[in-house]
């Protein structure tokens, strides 16, 4: 993204001396934490009641938490004292003991300035001296009750684990031979040189043991015979060499003390002996993707079409939890090559008759781009069952493939060489021949006909729309249904006869947790003081417009229309215009029903041409004002040409674009026509809704001081994109106090990068120098501008982070916005809470009782609202399970919410009723939504730009014919994504 051009008298730059950084480094060893190991503020907990929601609530005094940053000694217009503060908190900001100084920058200068910048952070340099947040202690606010949860009690074992290095010669690549070793030298040693002992095997390098084995070093030779392939030849022998090596014993006191809150650092390796040691069973049963189990046994796969069918499994982890260790079991489903003929797979594929016709070019492409990398067996050949990786498909029809048979170059014809050497008559000689090699030799190629796929393996490539529909009836599960299969799975798997499990004493509960937990009051809205309800309270997570209009509801005076669907008459979508006009008015815009110019209609293809036609028609009618809104009606099945629309429209035009679809057109329905104008007064720059709370400044720590709210994820290519970039997004909010507007930014970024790397940056100019810039520092400013305040207290909602990189994220995220607060003034450093929110987890909450409809909404699920921070919660770090929306379909799933730092001390329930009550705010429709809308709305961002990235020219060519633009990661750089223009990236575009 471009930044934002600053002024030159607000650029603050660090200069770090290199004979500091030792003492700085000293500070920061020494220095001690005020509170549960971090620098943060020593203040009281914000006491918090749960208040009457029978009727608004009155306006209420609470006191002021936390403190901001310094005023600013230059006057900055950026940091010029709060002109808008919320007058209800009397007692002033209390000063925080001093933190520990340390550089907001990267080691060395930034500049050539003399003074050193002093950041007090008080944040660690490395993950060494990282601790992450402690739990504050539990919630108390909202109804009580019991839930059930799909983790079961794994007894800590009494015996020592121990984990040995395996070397294996030759080197062996695939984890099923490895396997295959290390199950013969246990058959052949377990009596005699192994004690007994029955070892775990991971498939790599690693083996574990209950217990030592008699030996600290010892080699071995295992001898591998090849199956019986129905043939009189002599059966290959392959000899290898194994080496088992000890290499360390895992400490379980350590474990305990762990799983007991007494440490705060958890014993990984003890925690993945235990993880393997409970899969190994399942390895040799089922086929394991991941942490994930398939088996066409578990119940019968589902057709999904082109070849593809659902396999169902389950999921299986060990997991650290206040209630001990805890086996978490999930049920999964996942697409899988069907194993059919090859001929078969092909018909279905291209959906034609392919055993009387050749392929065409465009059939042959779409066949190789299926079977490459897959898995075939020869079925000529009896009981012989070769397998063989498909590297392609030839250019040529059977019929006419030759090869040479010998070094005089005699050619022999493929049907030939079959017909006699195997007496197999290829029948559909016009079809192609698969290759299962890289060069010309006879034994790369193979007869379609004699071919057919082997089972159990996974499609990894992109679904199609009717396929990603299939695969969701198949794991859409009522909570009912989903509990008891999951339930029958782990009796399936019977863990007490495990021979494994029993051989390092674990012993695996086989009933669901029940867990206590709570369901959080929903808050009061706010609407317009014009309508009739100007204040609502949801009900079961959701509400309606009825009676209602928007807060803040903006007026659209200049729009046009564009037609880009052959089946709308003009008639038609004049129709559906007016009457979505008239629901923006009766929402609470001010909407004209006139358009600036008729109606266009256009053909897809030529969206580019269209849209700047319509464009500057519009300008000269306006003799030069803005066009304010484009609405699009686009086929239901419209290819590239929503994204080609949005990319035009935001990086080229500057316009505001709201798109429908011709089945909405048709089928006018009230609720669709009231989502839709919701959405367009968010991207007028309007406020549909804001918390009631929000607007009366009694919002624990964000209604005191100027509070701006951050979300973040960053969104990766599927599988086989192996040049496109990660996309990065950022929103942030944009109005205080009501905390509703979210201003965003995108970024492209290396492949697979999960940290940003454009939080904030640094780059040379020939004129003023060094100069800083990056996504933070940039919506700070904006949030300065909008405002008129600067934000005292940040909180960083992060979407998309794995437990693994945890750690590195937060030291390199953090980092970069103590940088851009720093760039901004010298020792601006407003409090920041992090929290990291994850939805890809397999959790679930169960009612205690599913007859009983109190406890429960119309789906079977758990009520909106449902938070649990106990029990199947982390030992001692900051988290917990809040279900926020009401179910629709299928069993419902909670957000997992990771406070990682955390310098404002929220409460417990200060940070779960934040959370809860922001789910309340999503603009786009009238429910209270699963995850916090920060975060949401960072990966709608994230999402929207992808379609601002060059299309795969070779696939589909240039979508729009004009010469695409966007990202590719090229070599170690990336190309930039195409700029938003000013007026687009200050709305809620993405919406």
């Amino acid at each position: 993204m471009p930044l934002r051009k600053m002024n030159e008298n607000l650029e603050q730059h660090f200069v770090v001396k290199p004979h500091l950084q030792n003492s700085i480094n000293l500070v920061q060893k020494n220095h001690k934490t005020t509170q549960n190991g971090k620098g943060g503020l020593t203040q009281e907990p914000h006491n918090l009641k749960p208040q009457n929601q029978s009727s608004p609530p009155s306006k209420i005094r609470g006191r002021r938490r936390g403190r901001g940053g310094r005023k600013s000694d230059q006057g900055e217009p950026f940091m010029r004292p709060s002109s808008r503060p919320c007058t209800v908190a009397n007692k002033p900001v209390t000063a925080a003991p001093a933190r520990a100084i340390i550089p907001a920058v990267d080691n060395g200068s930034v500049g050539t300035g003399s003074n050193l910048c002093e950041v007090d952070t008080g944040f660690p340099s490395s993950s060494k001296s990282l601790s992450f947040a402690r739990r504050p202690g539990c919630g108390q606010i909202g109804t009580k009750c019991i839930v059930k949860a799909n983790h079961f009690f794994a007894e800590l074992p009494d015996k020592d684990l121990n984990q040995y290095d395996v070397s294996i010669t030759p080197e062996v690549a695939s984890r099923m031979v490895n396997r295959a070793i290390i199950a013969e030298l246990v058959k052949l040693y377990k009596e005699s040189d192994l004690g007994m002992r029955l070892p775990a095997y991971d498939g790599r390098k690693s083996l574990y043991t209950a217990g030592k084995l008699p030996f600290a070093w010892k080699e071995f030779t295992v001898k591998l015979i090849d199956e019986d392939d129905g043939t009189n030849c002599p059966k290959r022998e392959r000899e290898y060499k194994v080496v088992i090596r000890f290499v360390a014993q895992a400490n379980l006191h350590h474990l305990g003390q762990f799983l007991a809150g007494k440490r705060a650092d958890g014993p990984m390796e003890a925690l993945q002996i235990l993880d393997i040691v409970l899969r190994e069973l399942s390895v040799k049963r089922y086929c394991p993707v991941g942490r994930s189990f398939f088996s066409p046994e578990i119940r019968r796969p589902q057709r999904l079409g082109d070849g593809l069918e659902a396999w169902c499994g389950f999921y299986q982890s060990i997991r650290p939890t206040q209630m001990g260790l805890s086996l978490n079991i999930d049920m999964a489903s996942a697409a899988f090559i069907e194993a059919l003929p090859v001929i078969e797979f092909v018909a279905q594929l291209i959906e034609k008759d392919v055993l009387s016709r050749p392929l065409s070019d465009s059939d042959r492409v779409k066949v190789k781009k299926a079977l490459r990398g897959v898995k075939v067996e020869v079925t000529h050949r009896g009981n012989v069952r070769r397998k063989y990786r498909v590297s392609g498909i030839t250019s040529q029809p059977t019929r006419e493939l030759v090869f040479p048979v010998d070094d005089n170059s005699t050619m022999k014809s493929v049907v030939e060489y079959f017909q006699e050497m195997y007496g197999f008559t290829i029948q559909h000689t016009h079809l192609p021949c698969l290759q299962v090699g890289g060069n010309q030799k006879k034994a790369n190629y193979l007869p379609m006909e004699a071919c057919k796929i082997v089972e159990g393996q996974r499609y990894t490539k992109r679904l199609s729309e009717k396929q990603i529909t299939a695969l969701l009836k198949v794991t859409c599960q009522r909570p009912r249904d989903r509990e008891n299969d999951i339930l029958q799975t782990v009796q399936n798997n019977a863990y007490e006869q495990d021979e494994y499990a029993k051989e390092f004493g674990i012993k695996i509960s086989e009933k669901l947790a029940s867990v206590e937990a709570r369901v959080l009051p929903a808050p009061w809205l706010k609407y317009h003081d014009t309508g009739k309800e100007k204040n609502c309270l949801p009900q079961v997570g959701q509400w309606n417009m009825m009676n209602k209009k928007m807060i803040n509801g903006m007026t659209v005076s200049r729009w046009a229309c564009i037609n880009f669907s052959r089946s709308v008459q003009e008639s038609v979508a004049r129709g559906f215009c007016n009457d979505l006009a008239q629901m923006c008015q009766v929402s609470g815009m001010e909407f004209n029903p006139e358009p600036v110019i008729p109606i266009y209609t256009a053909r897809p293809d030529q969206v580019e041409k269209a849209l700047k036609h319509v464009y500057h028609a519009c300008m000269n009618k306006l003799k030069g004002k803005e066009l304010e809104l484009l609405l699009a009606i686009l086929p239901d099945n419209n290819g590239s040409l929503y994204g080609d629309l949005k990319r035009i429209c935001e990086t080229d035009l500057g316009l505001i674009s709201q798109c429908c679809l011709t089945k909405h057109v048709f089928k006018i329905n009230k609720q669709y026509l009231a989502n839709v104008s919701l959405k367009i007064n968010v991207k007028m720059g309007g406020r549909n809704t804001v918390l009631l709370d929000a607007i009366s400044c009694r919002i624990p720590l964000v209604s005191d001081i100027p509070t701006i709210i951050f979300g973040a994820d960053v969104t990766h290519p599927e599988n086989g994109e192996d040049t496109s970039p990660s996309i990065a997004a950022v929103v942030a909010s944009q109005d205080w106090p009501e905390v509703t507007k979210y201003a965003g930014l995108v970024c492209a970024q290396a492949h697979r990068q999960e940290l940003i790397q454009d939080l904030y940056k640094t780059w040379h100019d020939p004129v003023c120098g060094t100069v800083s810039g990056g996504m933070i520092r940039d919506l700070l400013v904006s949030f300065r501008k909008s405002t008129g305040q600067k934000p005292q207290r940040i909180i960083f909602y992060r979407d998309g982070v794995s437990e693994g990189q945890f750690y590195q994220v937060l030291l390199f995220e953090l980092d970069a916005i103590r940088k851009a607060c720093a760039s901004l003034e010298p020792n601006y450093q407003p409090p920041v809470t992090f929290v990291v929110v994850q939805k890809r987890h397999h959790t679930r909450l169960f009612a205690n009782n599913h007859r009983d409809k109190s406890s429960t909404d119309k789906s079977g699920n758990i009520l909106p609202g449902t938070v649990v921070d106990s029990k199947i919660c982390h030992p001692t770090e900051f988290d917990f399970y809040l279900c926020s929306h009401a179910g629709i379909q299928g069993t419902s799933r909670p957000a997992h919410y990771h406070v990682l730092w955390d310098e404002n001390n929220f409460t417990a329930d200060g940070i779960q009723l934040l959370t809860n009550n922001l789910c309340y705010t999503y603009a786009r429709c009238t429910r209270s939504v699963s995850v916090v809308p920060p975060a949401y709305y960072a990966h709608l961002a994230a999402f929207r730009a992808r379609f601002y990235m060059e299309p795969d020219v070779q696939e589909s060519g240039c979508s729009t014919g004009q010469g695409c633009k966007g990202a590719r990661v090229v070599g170690d750089s990336v190309r930039p994504l195409p700029a938003l223009k000013e007026n687009v990236k200050r709305v809620m575009f993405y919406c």
